[in-house]
């Protein structure tokens, strides 16, 4: 068993570093030869996913997909992403849902 020291950490967080640093660079060379823009530094997951579009192999997979689940030939004409709905729950809505559903005094059969 190896015995772990700081200088052996240290280096593999910088090894891992550098690892890191070589897959975006080639995740960003893979992104720009298919023509598909990158995220900003500042969007956030949710504005990057609803900017991007539905590529056709997703559409062919869907229809592959719906095809196999019912039996018979499927045309997906359109499909677009939709948010998670963690990213669209508003706190002030769900802080009234809340309140109104307390407030429901729920009567005890006698």
């Amino acid at each position: 068993m190896a015995v772990l020291s700081l200088e052996n950490v240290l280096a593999a967080v910088e090894d891992l570093k550098r690892e890191i640093g070589a897959l975006k660079a080639e995740v960003a060379t893979l992104k720009a030869r298919d023509g598909v823009a990158p995220a900003s530094a500042g969007a956030t997951p949710a504005e990057a996913g609803a900017a991007q579009e539905v590529s056709e192999e997703v559409l062919v997979m869907l229809a592959a997909a719906a095809t196999t689940f019912l039996g018979k030939k499927v045309r997906v004409r359109s499909a677009k992403m939709l948010q998670t709905p963690y990213e669209i729950v508003n706190p002030w809505a769900q802080h009234g849902r809340v309140f109104i559903q307390a407030s429901h005094q729920l009567q005890r059969g006698r």
